[in-house]
C-alpha cells in the first residue's frame, strides 16, 4: 500500500489539508494525537518513561502526569530528546498496526509535525510539505491559542524551517490564503491514485 507522509510547521494548516483528503475517502493517521494517547496505553512506552524520568511521571492510577514531564523536558533539551526516543518508536509501532487495517484504501496518509525530524518519513513512499508564510502562521496560532507572537516563535524554533523541510519533501502544498487548497489536494490525490495499480 502507498504510504504518504504529510507535515508542515506550526500554523501551516496541515490538519485542514488532511481533512480534505479524508473527504476524498483517504484514511489519515494523526501521529501527534496517537502519541498523546499511547503514553497512557502502551505498557512498553510507559515502562520506559518511568525508568527514564521517575515514578512521578504517572499517578498511582496510571495516568500520565503531563505537568511533571513537561517541567522536565521543556527545561532540558537532552531530556526532550530522551522522551522523543521513547515515544517515536511507539508511534511507529502504532502506525504499522493501523496501516494493516487500511487495506481497503488506495493509499494512506501519516500526519506528523515532526515527520522529518523523527525520521518517520522513511516509513513512507512519498511526503508532502504544507507551507505558509511565517507571518501568516504566527497570526493563525496567536488567534487559535491566544498566545503572543514571541510564544509562537519559541515553538517554531523547535521545528525545522520550511526551507530545510523542502529538502526532504516530494510534494508541496501552498496554504497562503491566495492559492486555493482543494485543487492542489485533488491534483495530488489523482497522482497518488495513478501510482496505485489497484485503484486504476
Amino acid at each position: 500500500m502507498l504510504k504518504i507522509g504529510i507535515t508542515g510547521g506550526i500554523g501551516s494548516g496541515k490538519t485542514t489539508v488532511c481533512r480534505m483528503f479524508e473527504i476524498l475517502g483517504i484514511p489519515v493517521f494523526y501521529a501527534d494525537d496517537v502519541a498523546k494517547s499511547i503514553m497512557h496505553t502502551d505498557e512498553e512506552l510507559k515502562w520506559g518513561i518511568v525508568q527514564t524520568f521517575g515514578a512521578g511521571a504517572y499517578s498511582n492510577a496510571g495516568e500520565l502526569n503531563r505537568k511533571y514531564l513537561a517541567d522536565i523536558v521543556f527545561q532540558d533539551h537532552a531530556a526532550l530528546e530522551k522522551l522523543n526516543a521513547l515515544v517515536h518508536p511507539a508511534v511507529f509501532r502504532a502506525f504499522d498496526h493501523w496501516a494493516l487495517k487500511q487495506n481497503h484504501a488506495p493509499y494512506i496518509l501519516k500526519e506528523a509535525a515532526l515527520l522529518f525530524e523523527s525520521g518517520s518519513y522513511r516509513m513512507c513512499n512519498y511526503s508532502i510539505l504544507v507551507k505558509a508564510p511565517e507571518a501568516l502562521k504566527i497570526q493563525r496560532i496567536m488567534q487559535r491559542d491566544q498566545v503572543s507572537a514571541d510564544a509562537v516563535k519559541l515553538r517554531m524554533d523547535k521545528q525545522l524551517t520550511d526551507e530545510k523541510k523542502e529538502h526532504f519533501a516530494d510534494f508541496t502544498i501552498i496554504n497562503d490564503e491566495k492559492q486555493l487548497l482543494m485543487p492542489q489536494v485533488l491534483a495530488l490525490h489523482e497522482q497518488f491514485l495513478s501510482m496505485n495499480p489497484l485503484s486504476a
